[in-house]
């Protein structure tokens, strides 16, 4: 699987017993739903390495996992520290519409004026709403609302036009 298939969805934060088993920091939502995804991609510097995974849970406010030929402490604690990706193909499909925010980072932004903005950095969520950091001759941060801000997202043409003053 090609990096730019791989998205992170974790990372490997401690060992939970003796039978090898790892404490994972999800970033998925709920925090259980990275135990969906069968075979991770862990990465740590320019280490790559496939692991299946074979059970897990939530434990109290965490998510804990049992790796396929992880069967004591020692492994597991060669495990710490981590990143943990699964490939874009994993993730369910969606209705006509809705996007992963991962299929929205690269994309063109331009404003109704056609004036290009610049390109999506990141997305991220904030108590009102989510928010599209823009990255072009400077950033901007725009609220993420469909039919308001965010006039259209075109994935495939790889461009989202926003309602949004380019002095801004």
């Amino acid at each position: 699987m090609s990096n730019q298939d791989l998205i992170s969805v974790g990372k490997i934060s401690g060992v939970f017993g003796l039978k090898g088993w790892i404490k994972v920091f999800s970033y998925t939502e709920p925090r259980d739903n990275i135990l969906s995804y069968k075979h991770w991609s862990l990465k740590k510097g320019s280490q790559d390495k496939p692991v299946k995974v074979i059970g897990g849970q939530l434990q109290g406010k965490g998510v804990v996992a049992q790796i396929d030929g992880v069967t004591d402490r020692d492994q597991a604690l060669l495990l710490m520290g981590w990143d943990v990706y699964i490939s874009h193909d994993q993730l369910p499909a969606l209705p006509t519409g809705e996007y992963y925010w991962t299929d929205l980072v690269g994309l063109d932004v331009e404003n109704l004026e056609g004036v290009q903005l610049g390109q999506v950095d990141s997305l991220f969520e904030t108590g009102a709403n989510d928010i599209l950091l823009v990255k072009g001759e400077r950033e901007r941060a725009l609220p993420f609302i469909k039919g308001q801000t965010v006039i259209s997202i075109d994935v495939t043409g790889r461009k989202i036009v926003v309602d949004w003053d380019a002095d801004f």
